[in-house]
């Protein structure tokens, strides 16, 4: 069988790697525009902010790798049109400018995504520059070596780390950010006042509020951002206003969301049999929800990838889904994410609560402890968990993975109030926070007037009783 893959970086290096490791026979040819594979992308402000040498180490794979396992990869050749019908590709050789086609009997496309380049006026200055690719994580470090003033435009997660490595090496950072919080889609307003107050105490400047319209320049020579709450000026803007799906090969051919994004089954296959889909190209199934979404990230891609890599020899492993599990060091605290905002829940109309711990990790007469804020979703109606927010000094980050895994098992408060959990005051409570934030829901509930036991923390540990009993 020949396999093609379109594009490898995520979902294309776990593909080839997963065909090859348990196909060593099949045929598989990768297509990649740059010359460079599995490039990550998430680990560029690690660089700019020092803590990473080297931008050559965010490569976790090569050409040469996947080559030495049996691939046959062609670097510098871009893909100009894909016929699902008769399986054929037309290429182009960017180093020779030759054009020749091929054909598959199974295609992988896992063509990721371009930044979102909004329709801001004078979005091409020169002085102005996008933030994903190796190429430009290489021209913003040489940039910004020469400019002292930074803009940072959108605070997603990119904006956020760069504003972060940029205040880190004495950069004067501006953050603007155009809703009236910072990571909308992934924590509450409440938890994004607390990363906005740790990034203004580390010197960075953020324009919550501040719509960007345009980017011109003055007398001086310097950028003038223009928002719609006035005029700023900076040496250099890096814009990261999230991502699109890059697509437009497959566009007739497969089935899409209103976004353009490809839509997958369970299998991680599209429309068309013998093609499958995998990473920013496509959407994921969100188990919150339980609808499709777009979630560009790259645990996303990385499962696709390999799951499309299995199933192209028959629909044997089924995707799981995805909780968008995240997390990000700020500073000196760790914010962990997973699943579904209290907001985000009100916009999609799905049943929510919510419960907010406040506390410690471990018992405060442990010579050293930290406060910990745990902010905890649920649908009251069938108790089940919708997600969870992290935001600690101390490192609990795995936290937000031990919630991905109980939303998609689909446990409920009440399993998780009296989950299994290790206890030694060298690592937390009797009861772990993760018990005591659900028994505040079940309390929160019994409260309400729902014929459940009441549960109530105490110092860690936690009592039950029913209403009138003791």
């Amino acid at each position: 069988m020949k396999i093609i893959i379109v594009f490898c970086t995520h979902a294309g290096t776990a593909a080839a790697s997963q065909i090859l490791k348990n196909h060593p026979e099949a045929e598989v040819t990768v297509y990649e525009r740059n010359d460079n594979i599995s490039f990550l992308s998430c680990g560029i402000y690690l660089y700019l902010g020092g803590k990473v040498q080297q931008l050559e180490d965010m490569f976790y794979s090569s050409p040469e790798e996947l080559t030495a396992a049996g691939a046959t990869v062609r670097t510098q050749h871009n893909v100009l049109k894909i016929d699902a019908a008769t399986k054929t590709l037309q290429v182009a050789n960017m180093k020779t400018g030759e054009v020749f086609d091929d054909h598959y009997d199974k295609l992988i496309m896992t063509t990721g995504s371009s930044v979102a380049v909004p329709p801001i006026f004078g979005i091409d200055e020169s002085k102005v520059l996008l933030c994903k690719t190796y190429d430009q994580a290489k021209e913003i470090y040489k940039t910004a070596k020469d400019n002292q003033r930074i803009a940072i435009i959108c605070a997603g997660y990119i904006g956020t780390e760069l504003s972060e490595s940029y205040a880190n090496t004495n950069h004067d950072v501006t953050l603007f950010q155009s809703h009236d919080q910072i990571l909308n889609h992934y924590i509450s307003k409440d938890m994004s006042d607390r990363a906005v107050k740790v990034l203004q105490d580390h010197g960075v400047d953020v324009k919550l509020n501040h719509r960007v319209t345009a980017f011109t320049s003055n007398d001086d020579g310097e950028l003038v951002i223009e928002t719609n709450q006035g005029d700023f000026v900076a040496d250099l803007a890096i814009v990261g206003t999230g991502f699109v799906p890059t697509t437009e090969l497959l566009r007739g051919q497969v089935k899409m969301d209103k976004h353009g994004a490809i839509i997958i089954n369970d299998y991680v296959q599209t429309s068309d049999p013998d093609i499958y889909a995998a990473g920013d190209s496509c959407v994921v199934n969100f188990n919150p929800t339980g609808a499709s979404a777009y979630t560009p990230l790259a645990t996303n891609a990385v499962r696709q990838g390999a799951l499309a890599g299995t199933n192209v020899f028959g629909n044997t492993h089924r995707y799981m889904g995805t909780q968008a599990t995240s997390a990000m060091q700020l500073f000196n605290y760790t914010l962990g994410t997973t699943g579904l905002t209290y907001e985000i829940a009100k916009q999609s109309h799905i049943p929510v609560k919510r419960v907010v711990y406040e506390g410690t990790w471990r018992p405060k007469y442990m010579p050293s402890t930290d406060p910990l804020v745990i902010e905890l979703t649920y649908n009251p109606e069938n108790r089940k968990i919708l997600g969870a927010q992290f935001w600690s000094p101390h490192e609990v980050a795995q936290s937000a993975n031990t919630i991905s895994v109980a939303i998609q098992n689909g446990n409920t408060i009440d399993d998780l109030a009296y989950v299994d959990m290790l206890f030694s005051p060298n690592f937390d409570d009797p009861f772990n926070y993760l018990n005591v934030v659900a028994q505040m829901a079940v309390a929160q509930e019994a409260e309400a007037g729902h014929d459940q036991p009441r549960i109530t923390a105490i110092g860690g540990w936690a009592q039950a009783n029913h209403e009138g009993q003791d």
